[in-house]
């Protein structure tokens, strides 16, 4: 028994010092079964006291050697240091869990909130309560970006309930049976609430937006000039303007349609009128109705394509802006090498583009610059690189696709938007008075970048929706949105991370060292040691 007594003592203290670690992970949240502790320690324990009792005689002789009182004072000074470690870790670990903090270190904040959810967090008038209806099963992707949010907001309570546990819960909130097949999660504010039965922060946050955004905004689009459709025959489809009204809609504003010519005027109730994307003329009457509408401190978005046959561009010019008979190219910043179809990424000082940092996307786009007259009324805010210019040669490049540089062009940067004040009424006065709408317009010299087809490009979305905050004088509702695709990345419960986390930290460490133990007494026991 002797000769095991040397092994028997390291393996002893390895597997209570692991014991003491799996406490620590256990304070922690790590999922360490009391069984596991407790076999650590009372194995360790019995292992280290067989190993005292068959080596008692030698321990006796040695405690009376100088090695034993040097071995001692510096095995005692260890024994110290290693519990001073241990209980700063178990401090460390404590504080963890009692004050979490996160970080996100990956280079597209992919693990981070948008600015527009850290907005709306920060707005909340009251305490938001969320019931997830998920299985354990699929509970960790809705637990990771619900915790998000929590830990965003302490007004933001979440509670998880599995659906077959607690149908008491699921008939006091009035929830049906067959929505709860792949799971739910309501968010309630007082007595409103949303069910959400596919949860993304998009669709969280379009919920909270809903619930607390007070009152109704309406959004007109003008039709009868093809414009193009919101809603019926081609509204779907690449050229059409569904996902723009759907991306409205979740800034819980009302849209609908304006046949001007029906109404005879722009309705009472319009906050903000679009003309997206016209190719016939309006009629006289309509551009007195826009002129009117405009005066009485209404605020008009205009898409305006080249060669569109839409004649707005006289009262643009009236209104102060120059819509310029042209089409951008850029060679060397077009998508794919498509000279017609130029990225921007250079933003004027506004409320628009403020935060906007990523490249936005245009196709078969003309130039928009403030007139002589309204120089001081209106904000340059996208332009395209200096490597760009406006060929004014439409006749060369849509007939034969042909665009070179001439004299004549606009050289780049090219501005593509302007927004500001239009000249109307008493013309120069652009101050806003108390208790007086100002009329607001802000032109687009395309209307290909908010269509089906390119609105969910780059940071299309957020041009066009920030535009239309604007207009309505709702700037707190301007922001960085999420995006419609998130990198590939492995999603793992709370409790498979958990365990992860502790094979790491505790199994594998241990494994390790019992196998380094073995290793060192096997050498020592080998002929000729």
């Amino acid at each position: 028994m002797k000769r095991w007594a040397s092994l028997l003592a390291p393996l002893g203290l390895v597997l209570i010092l692991f014991g003491l670690v799996a406490v620590f992970l256990m304070l922690a949240g790590a999922p360490t079964g009391p069984h596991l502790i407790w076999g650590n320690i009372v194995v360790g324990a019995v292992l280290l006291g067989i190993s005292l009792v068959a080596s008692l005689d030698a321990v006796r002789a040695r405690l009376h050697t100088g090695e034993a009182r040097r071995a001692s004072r510096y095995g005692t000074t260890a024994v110290v240091s290693t519990v001073l470690a241990l209980a700063i870790l178990g401090l460390l670990a404590f504080l963890a869990q009692r004050h979490p903090v996160r970080f996100d270190w990956s280079e597209a904040g992919v693990h981070s909130l948008t600015d527009q959810t850290q907005k709306v967090l920060q707005g909340l008038p009251g305490d938001v309560s969320v019931t997830a209806f998920v299985s354990a099963g699929e509970i960790g992707p809705v637990r990771e970006l619900l915790e998000r949010y929590a830990y965003e907001s302490p007004k933001f309570k979440v509670e998880y309930a599995d659906p077959t546990a607690r149908p008491d819960l699921v008939e006091k909130l009035g929830i049906s049976p067959d929505q709860l097949g792949k799971g739910l999660v309501r968010v309630a504010i007082g007595n409103d609430a949303v069910e959400l039965t596919e949860l993304d922060e998009e669709k969280l946050t379009n919920a909270l937006v809903k619930l607390t955004r007070q009152g109704t905004r309406k959004v007109y689009l003008l039709d009868g000039h093809g414009e193009r459709p919101a809603k019926g025959e081609g509204a779907d489809g690449k050229e059409g303007f569904s996902r723009a009204a759907e991306a409205l809609r979740n800034e819980n504003y009302t849209v609908e349609s304006l046949v001007l010519g029906q109404k005879g005027d722009v309705p009472a109730d319009a906050n903000v009128v679009i003309s997206a994307g016209p190719t016939r003329p309006l009629p006289e009457e309509e551009h007195a109705a826009l002129e009117r509408y405009l005066e009485r401190g209404g605020s008009l978005l205009v898409l305006l394509d080249p060669r569109s046959r839409s004649d707005l561009g006289k009262d643009l010019e009236r209104w102060g802006v120059s819509v310029g008979e042209d089409v951008v190219v850029d060679r060397l910043q077009g998508f794919f090498g498509r000279a017609a179809t130029p990225f921007a990424g250079e933003y004027g000082a506004h409320a628009i583009t403020k935060g906007l940092r990523e490249v936005t996307l245009f196709h078969v786009a003309r130039s928009v610059r403030p007139t002589e007259a309204g120089r001081s009324n209106y904000t340059e805010i996208v332009k395209t690189s200096p490597d760009s210019w406006a060929e004014r040669d439409l006749e060369a490049f849509f007939g034969e696709g042909k665009a070179e540089l001439a004299e004549s062009d606009l050289k780049g940067p090219v501005p593509l938007a302007v927004a500001g004040k239009p000249l109307v009424g008493s013309g120069a006065e652009t101050e806003e008075k108390k208790g007086e709408s100002v009329p607001r317009l802000v032109v687009f010299g395309d209307s290909d970048f908010a269509a089906n087809q390119l609105l969910d490009s780059y940071r299309n979305r957020d041009l066009f929706v920030n535009s239309v905050n604007w207009l309505l004088g709702d700037v707190e509702a301007i922001s960085i949105r999420p995006n419609k695709s998130r990198p590939s990345r492995v999603e793992l419960s709370s409790e498979q991370l958990s365990n992860i986390r502790y094979l790491a930290l505790a199994v594998l460490p241990e494994a390790i060292a019992v196998l380094g133990v073995l290793a060192w007494w096997l050498r020592r026991r080998a002929p000729g040691r």
